[in-house]
């Protein structure tokens, strides 16, 4: 199989997803590079051995020798990039979130259609091991109909990931609880079967507004900007990012169109890192202890009772090489985005998925805004949605 040319704009924090593609001999290599920063260029140029690595990306867009495009960018450029490489005719994978506004999404879309060029979204928590098995004990009917979801997002490195740089501001990201949520929301929504259509939520900026140890606009991150270790208690951080005016913690309730009552809530001066599903059906009950590798997946179904820590049946989340993002799903997101470019067809990840993430955050984040005033959701164009659908044919 000859191997895909691809080319990849933006090579900060999600450089990860470019290394993961080049696989030279089995598939793909990563042909072009394209970044403004001279740092992420010289990276770029060690990654890729014989990569033509270039500053502007309108030169990667151009290309003619490449096969598809990743865009790994700042959530704010996505559709001014994934739109230029659509209309250039190459496949795009654009990295979620699909945009910081419900337009800017649905140009995205509306441009993929009229092209014909086949756009993907790189939600990979589809591919976490510990949703896919949530997922399959649902639809094997272990809790029966799903009633309720409730998510619950612990960030313990929200300090470090997300206050130290152009996260932390609205401008570049609408908020938190639309950029670090669309994830959850995303797979709230496929265990759930249903998109959201009310949103109510409250939150505020309760720790990292208060603190002083402010970088000068334009300085660099430190060097020691993320630790493991370190940074703890959350007060202890020095040199976050100039301009701090997005929450640092949330609470957010919904109503989907399939009559699903859900709740998330995201935290991020936490002392753990990891994520909660409880799904609850209208014979059961399922629950996440830990998602990734040495997690399990707990289920109550049997019968009635008081507090049993021991459930009816326990799932180990499977183990993922050490060195695989997302506790194994980018390596499979790849694998679904390679095919995708040579074959088509539905793939689990869903542009219309992804924009309705992104509308359920940014409403999410004007109701929290306005004093928790409840907003729906706007729907997308009946007729778009099923073209995507369809698989984009």
């Amino acid at each position: 199989m000859t191997d895909l040319r691809i080319g990849v704009i933006g090579y900060g924090l999600r450089g990860s997803i470019a290394r993961t593609a080049h696989r030279p001999g089995r598939g793909s290599v990563v042909a072009a590079v394209a970044d403004p920063d001279p740092e992420a260029r010289a990276a770029a140029a060690a990654a890729f051995p014989g990569a033509l690595v270039l500053a502007d990306h309108r030169e990667v867009i151009d290309a003619a020798e490449l096969d598809a495009v990743l865009v790994l960018t700042p959530d704010h450029t996505h559709a001014d990039l994934a739109r230029a490489a659509l209309v250039a005719g190459k496949p795009v994978f654009v990295e979620k979130p699909l945009d910081i506004t419900v337009e800017r999404c649905d140009e995205i879309l509306r441009t993929a259609r009229e092209t014909g060029t086949r756009l993907y979204v790189g939600h990979n928590m589809r591919h976490m091991p510990v949703v896919r098995m949530m997922r399959d004990l649902i639809a094997r009917g272990a809790i029966g109909t799903v009633k309720t979801v409730w998510v619950r997002h612990v960030v313990g490195y929200g300090g470090d990931w997300y206050f130290k740089d152009w996260h932390a501001e609205r401008r570049y990201t609408t908020g938190l609880l639309l950029q670090k949520a669309a994830h959850d929301i995303d797979v709230l929504h496929w265990l759930s079967g249903g998109y959201t259509r009310d949103v109510q939520a409250m939150g505020d900026l309760m720790v990292y507004g208060d603190n002083p140890h402010r970088r000068s606009p334009g300085e660099p991150k430190a060097e020691d900007w993320y630790t493991k270790d370190g940074h703890w208690p959350p007060h202890t951080q020095r040199a976050l990012n100039p301009v701090i005016d997005v929450e640092d913690v949330s609470l957010l309730n919904m109503r989907l169109d399939n009559g699903v009552l859900a709740s998330y809530q995201q935290c991020h001066f936490t002392p753990d890192y990891w994520r909660n599903y409880t799904v609850i059906g209208d014979a059961g009950r399922l629950e996440n202890f830990g998602d990734g590798p040495g997690g399990q997946v707990k289920v109550w179904n049997s019968r009635r009772s008081e507090y049993r820590a021991e459930p009816d049946e326990t799932y180990a989340v499977p183990d993922a090489q050490e060195d695989e993002g997302h506790a194994g799903a980018d390596p499979l997101i790849i694998d679904e985005f390679l095919r995708f470019v040579r074959d088509g067809g539905v793939t689990d990840t869903s542009p219309v998925a992804a924009r309705m993430a992104v509308a359920a955050g940014c409403e999410a984040t004007a109701s929290l805004r306005s004093g928790g005033v409840p907003r729906q959701v706007p729907p997308l164009d009946p007729d778009l949605a099923a073209y995507f659908e369809r698989g984009q044919r």
